[in-house]
């Protein structure tokens, strides 16, 4: 069951001026199920993207950067679940091709302005037949209001849906975000198997759409970590359709900019947090915080080391105060120069460990109660300097197995 997370609500997700979304059943690895989505982009969209850092990338990611790079203005994304067209090779990136292809004719457009995703098994040739098939019906589908089932059709281990939509005033008007994603196992993005996809009708410069899709990651999907895999197939894109009549924001750093980087990271991170809660397997949200270090890098190597420690993840599932494991995580870092006579070590409010040793008044009993909830906090003070980062990962349990031994199943 996901942790604290409920399905969204289609009335509380808005649409996005430029933006129609249609989902279609194409039965691409089974019957009778939402497997196929298209996004239908306006005229003058602006589209930038961040994707995986794993060298053996999926075809579609192949195909996406080379359309975006191409610069003729992407007007439609088709999004597939149920076959991730990785570890395909040529064929892969043909069928791929072949998708862009065949929506690109149906609405009249160069197959460089179609972006191709897919999420799924690797590894398997993917049924472009079924998707070429399945499109009419996606276009039939087309509608402003259709962020909650395309939040459906690009779900794959996800138990849930994951929505989120945020309004904000920028210049007198009212500016949308909305977005969605999908993701529950193979989850440790490097831009997690993860998928989002967020749209905005403000005004704002072409060329500072990059640099706030890539700000967005870093402080959403690039701080979630369920079990240490990267995917083949993360993606993360940001759409921008100028529909909202503000004032074109020109900086990132103007009180305009601000307001909207503040929405569009705000969605961000309730996605990336939603997958984190729909863990496969996941019984706790655990958000690990750690401060005072020399360099933002050496502390999000702290909090990885420590969020992605099965040792450390297994404890938190059984509730097992074992919390030697932490600080061993910490030790093993990559921070050479570590004084760990310096770290302190909190559960929540209960301080569990002072200058690299046992707290004097720290109790079992304290640092089990805290385990046993279903949100915890795990904060490590380094003492090193003023730089901190938050990153977000769940508990490691039985099931996380059994689903991943059954997926293919």
């Amino acid at each position: 069951m996901p942790v604290n997370l409920q399905p969204p609500v289609a009335a509380d997700l808005f649409p996005v001026a430029g933006v129609r979304i249609g989902v279609a059943e194409a039965g691409v690895r089974k019957a009778n199920r939402k497997d196929l989505v298209v996004f239908a982009l306006d005229e003058g969209t602006s589209v930038a993207g961040v994707f995986t850092k794993n060298r053996f990338c999926a075809a579609p990611v192949q195909v996406c950067r080379e359309h975006l790079a191409a610069g003729a203005g992407i007007r439609a994304m088709v999004i597939n679940t149920g076959n991730a067209n990785a570890g395909t090779g040529a064929d892969g990136l043909a069928r791929a091709r072949r998708t862009s292809a065949a929506l690109a004719k149906l609405l009249g457009l160069a197959e460089q302005q179609v972006l191709p995703f897919s999420t799924g098994v690797i590894m398997e040739a993917l049924p472009v037949e079924r998707i070429e098939a399945g499109l009419p019906a996606a276009l039939a589908a087309l509608r402003a209001d259709g962020w909650a089932l395309a939040a459906e059709g690009i779900m794959t281990t996800d138990t849930l849906p994951k929505a989120a939509s945020r309004q904000v005033q920028i210049g007198g008007r009212t500016v949308t975000v909305t977005g969605i994603s999908k993701g529950a196992g193979m989850i440790r993005p490097n831009m997690a198997t993860m998928l989002g996809f967020v749209a905005t009708d403000a005004a704002i410069a072409p060329d500072l759409l990059q640099d706030l899709v890539r700000e967005a990651a870093d402080l959403s999907f690039n701080r979630i970590t369920i079990d240490g895999d990267t995917s083949t197939n993360d993606s993360f894109v940001l759409a921008a359709t100028h529909r909202a009549g503000n004032a074109t924001i020109t900086s990132l750093a103007s009180a305009e900019g601000q307001a909207l980087r503040d929405a569009v990271i705000a969605v961000s991170q309730q996605l990336a947090q939603a997958i984190v809660r729909d863990g496969e397997g996941a019984t706790k949200f655990i958000t690990v915080q750690v401060e005072g270090g020399a360099s933002e890098d050496e502390c999000s190597r702290v909090a990885y080391a420590i969020a992605h420690s099965p040792l450390v993840k297994t404890a938190f599932f059984a509730s097992d105060p074992n919390l030697g494991r932490i600080l061993a995580a910490v030790g093993y870092a990559g921070i050479d120069d570590l004084d760990q006579t310096l770290i302190d070590l909190f559960l929540d409010d209960v301080h569990v460990a002072r200058q690299g040793g046992r707290h004097p008044d720290y109790q079992e009993a304290d640092g089990q109660r805290v385990m046993k909830q279903s949100e915890i906090t795990v904060r490590v003070l380094l003492h090193r300097g003023a730089a901190r980062t938050t990153v977000w990962t769940c508990d490691l349990s039985h099931d996380y197995v059994s689903i991943n031994a059954d997926y293919r199943s």
